[in-house]
């Protein structure tokens, strides 16, 4: 009922308002536009904090315990520095060697000219945004003054007395991560009745999108917003959803052949407009056909929030030039330049074999054509959104192993699943498989789980018995993990070039995976690109665990950056032994001393490496990720369970 009200509106509410169109001068007072403006300067300035967090020695990272439901360590932001009073003198010596480490880490000049680029890249981005909102909150009052220059309009209604409770259910791990994670920041405007909340929330959206891209910043700003309002994540992923929905049936019905002359002339001019007019033939990817005023296209985004009276001017006025352009429409949602196919994939193909985004849902399937590869512009236009989430598997025992661990990630976000190198993932799932199913390998394993420290064990501290059994799968997991470094190298590119459009990405892979995205995000700090990425989620990563690397991960993810280990995964431990070992295995750790980093611990539930495959939704679960498909969490947790019912059996024959 709550929803309905806030969401839904027939077209003849919405026109019979058209005389009293309202925007966020009529809605919210004077005062109130002013506390919304220091909200977006306080809430930018905690995001500029986060960004110099990383490169400071006496920042260390949180711990995360993944049965806390709350997960209320998270925010150690509120008081990052450690108290070691209490501690021995050997443990304050450590703990002083371990501050001279970072600073003599962080002085490097490669770490010195990173964190210059970062700072100045979320600079320049903030100083948009708040010169952007000033010029819509600050100069829109259309109020009358009278003789002593001071305001006559009333409030449209009176604040409520007190703070109202945020709008989130205690048992939602999304919300209360949420507020853990960005925790609310004092406001009088959290005083606001819901809708005048929302209506500030959805403006905050559209007016970001008339920057002409909607960055990883962006979006981090609005779950900051989100959560000082106390309202849900789920009202931001909705108003994602149907903006997006919005903007692209608007830009059905603008002509291709004008703004292509439009574009041609502004290219001139304006740096800002360069999209070349080769591209403009992209446009079928979304549709684009017929002429449409900016008013009409904002009308239909008013109609996504009719409920709550937003006029169409004042949508056309938020929205900006996006309002009345459907190549730059087409642009934020990577309809050109090649995108996420046609001649880029073709020139990542001479680096990496079968690299492709497949579309995780939403297919039109070509009619006699269903079991065909499908590629992103293949996608329905009613499942484009203004997120893009890319997973990515860790090894491969058939080719619906590509897509099918990723059917977990909700419909709020555009989902696809990252292929590539299929004979070399072939090769290693079928060598895991093989190396698993061994009997003796059974017998093995009861060796080295003596063990309690995998991360540290050097390839010479391995049991003769699994180096024997195991060596079926040392050479295909070299080749894998080769081909897994150098198509992160490309994945990085594929994003610093907008295949994904003007939209933040969110990168989640398992195993292998995992070290595909740890190669990008080094690639794209070695590169210097800020802002592309909204989160990033590791699991089981056969990469380095060492500070030093992860302050550079940190440095180009705007929100979460997620390590999830388990401390008995001996198959991990086993297939890492002959890598740089020195600098610890993330799979199987921590990553210590890194601000922002987090730890999620799943040894209690991961007993092996080869379970992640079907735990990807149960751990997206545990740590609060915003988009999860729970009906597709119970068919992994049923399949699991029919996979040990299965091995169980198999080990009472043998036995």
């Amino acid at each position: 009922m709550d929803k309905m009200k806030f969401w839904g509106s027939s077209e003849q509410d919405q026109s019979s308002k058209n005389d009293e169109e309202q925007d966020l001068s009529t809605l919210l007072t004077r005062e109130e536009r002013g506390q919304l403006t220091t909200l977006v300067a306080e809430a930018t300035e905690c995001m500029l904090q986060v960004v110099k967090h990383t490169f400071d020695a006496s920042e260390r990272s949180a711990d995360i315990n993944t049965t806390d439901r709350r997960l209320g360590t998270l925010s150690e932001e509120t008081n990052p520095n450690i108290d070691r009073s209490g501690l021995s003198v050997e443990e304050q010596e450590a703990a002083r060697k371990a501050h001279e480490k970072r600073e003599k880490d962080l002085s490097a000049p490669r770490l010195k000219k990173l964190e210059g680029s970062a700072i100045k890249s979320f600079d320049d981005w903030r100083n948009t945004v708040i010169a952007r909102v000033g010029e819509v909150i600050n100069t829109r009052d259309t109020a009358e003054i009278d003789d002593a220059g001071e305001t006559k309009r009333e409030p449209l209604r009176k604040p409520l007395d007190k703070a109202v409770e945020p709008d989130l259910d205690n048992e939602n791990s999304v919300d209360t991560t949420l507020h853990a994670i960005y925790p609310p920041l004092p406001s009088a405007l959290a005083k606001l009745p819901k809708a005048q909340r929302v209506l500030i929330l959805h403006s905050m959206l559209l007016l970001l999108l008339s920057l002409e891209h909607y960055s990883a910043y962006s979006r981090i700003l609005l779950l900051r917003l989100t959560s000082s309002l106390h309202l849900s994540a789920s009202i931001l992923a909705e108003d994602e959803t149907k903006v997006a929905q919005g903007l692209l049936e608007a830009a059905k019905h603008m002509t291709g052949d004008d703004e292509a002359q439009k574009r041609g002339d502004d290219n001139k001019t304006a740096r800002r407009w360069k999209v070349g007019l080769a591209t403009v033939a992209g446009a079928a990817l979304i549709g684009v056909t017929g002429g449409l005023a900016a008013p009409l296209l904002a009308a239909g985004i008013g109609s996504v929030m009719g409920g709550l009276g937003l006029g169409a001017t004042a949508a056309a006025g938020l929205l900006g030039s996006l309002a009345g352009s459907g190549v730059l429409v087409g642009s934020l949602f990577g309809a050109y330049g090649g995108r996420m196919t046609g001649q880029m994939m073709d020139a990542y193909a001479k680096e990496v074999q079968d690299f492709a985004f497949l579309p995780v849902r939403g297919v039109v399937s070509p009619p006699g054509k269903k079991d065909k590869i499908t590629t992103p512009q293949d996608v329905s236009s009613a499942d484009r959104r203004l997120r893009v989430a890319i997973g990515i598997s860790g090894w491969l025992e058939r080719d619906a192993d590509i897509v099918a661990p990723w059917r977990v990630i909700g419909h709020n976000a555009e989902v696809f699943a990252l292929r590539y190198e299929l004979e070399a993932m072939m090769n290693l799932g079928n060598a895991l498989s093989q190396m698993v199913s061994n009997a003796a390998w059974s017998m093995a394993t009861s060796q080295i789980l003596k063990h309690t420290v995998l991360a540290g064990l050097a390839a010479a501290m391995w049991p003769i018995s699994f180096l024997k059994i195991g060596r079926v799968v040392d050479n295909p997991f070299s080749v894998a993990k080769s081909r897994s470094d150098k198509a992160g190298v490309v994945l990085a590119d594929a994003l610093i070039n907008k295949a994904q459009g003007e939209r933040p990405v969110t990168l989640i892979g398992y195993s292998l995976g995992a070290r595909l995205i740890y190669a990008c995000l080094m690639e794209l700090a070695e590169r210097h690109a800020f802002g592309l990425v909204e989160s990033v989620v590791l699991i089981g990563a056969p990469a380095p665990s060492s500070a030093s690397d992860w302050r550079v991960i940190r440095s180009v993810v705007a929100g979460r950056v997620v390590n999830v280990f388990s401390d008995n995964d001996y198959i991990l431990g086993f297939l890492y032994r002959t890598s740089s070992i020195q600098y610890g295995v993330a799979g199987l750790q921590r990553v210590d001393d890194v601000k922002g980093v987090e730890n999620i611990d799943v040894s209690t539930f991961v007993s092996g490496h080869l379970r992640y495959r079907h735990l990807v939704g149960s751990i997206l679960s545990q740590i609060g990720f915003e988009d999860v498909e729970l009906a597709e969490v119970r068919k992994e947790e049923r399949a699991l369970k029919t996979i040990d019912e299965q091995e169980k059996k198999e080990k009472a024959t043998e036995g």
